[in-house]
């Protein structure tokens, strides 16, 4: 969900309007008024599709010519770093949550059933599922069947292939599909818990429950 605005756009539609009897500083944007309507905009911003370096300094760019605007080269740094604190302060909100990352392991809670999804591209008359420990044995195999493109649930009760129930722990999942050609390799999408959140490299990182750190752009969706 896109819930930027474009503050700016605004502004100048409304300065464009000031009658051709007012003064020439009424024609342009002060730097204070433009300075503050950009920071509206970063803390506005979605965490998970935050504005591009590149976006916003061509944005900036474009209000080079309104009169008012000092020392433009230093505010651009501070603003920059802005964008990055507002983006890791949203992100604080996902502690916590689980969020859904493209993915073949995850940490596993066996005492409740664990559900991902399985990435088919094109439809396909058998699609299975396999779950491996840490050590690349083979637990279970799950098969779901003829599946019609597109995202397929699957559904896993923390069960190896003889019933016993399996120790909470990191698990890797592997998802197949069969064609006249042979077998396809799918990609999984996993849930994990997120445990907290860093900044390095003027980038946020999410810590994932036993999974480590995965930087907040991999991050395909987000669940309570």
């Amino acid at each position: 969900m896109n819930i930027q605005q474009n503050y700016f756009a605004q502004a100048l539609s409304n300065d464009s309007k000031v009658s051709g009897g007012a003064a020439d500083n009424n024609k342009a944007l002060g730097k204070d008024a433009f300075l503050n309507l950009l920071i509206a905009q970063l803390n506005n911003q979605d965490p998970l599709a935050p504005q591009g370096n590149s976006e916003f300094i061509a944005q900036l760019a474009q209000f080079s010519q309104v009169e008012g605007l000092q020392k433009l080269d230093e505010s651009m740094a501070a603003l920059l770093l802005q964008q990055r604190s507002a983006q890791a302060l949203q992100a604080v909100s996902l502690v916590g949550k689980q969020v859904w990352l493209a993915a073949d392991a995850a940490h596993v809670d066996t005492g409740q059933p664990f559900k991902g999804n399985v990435q088919l591209p094109v439809a396909s008359e058998k699609v299975s599922l396999e779950v491996y420990d840490e050590q690349g044995n083979l637990l279970r195999r799950i098969e779901l069947g003829q599946q019609k493109a597109g995202e397929v649930p699957f559904e896993w009760d923390g069960k190896d292939d003889e019933g016993k129930t399996l120790p909470a722990g990191k698990y890797r999942f592997s998802a197949k599909a069969s064609y006249e050609e042979g077998e396809r390799e799918l990609y999984t999408l996993l849930p994990t818990k997120v445990d907290s959140v860093r900044m390095a490299a003027g980038e946020v990182y999410l810590e994932l429950a036993g999974l480590g750190s995965v930087p907040l752009s991999a991050v395909h969706g987000i669940s309570s």
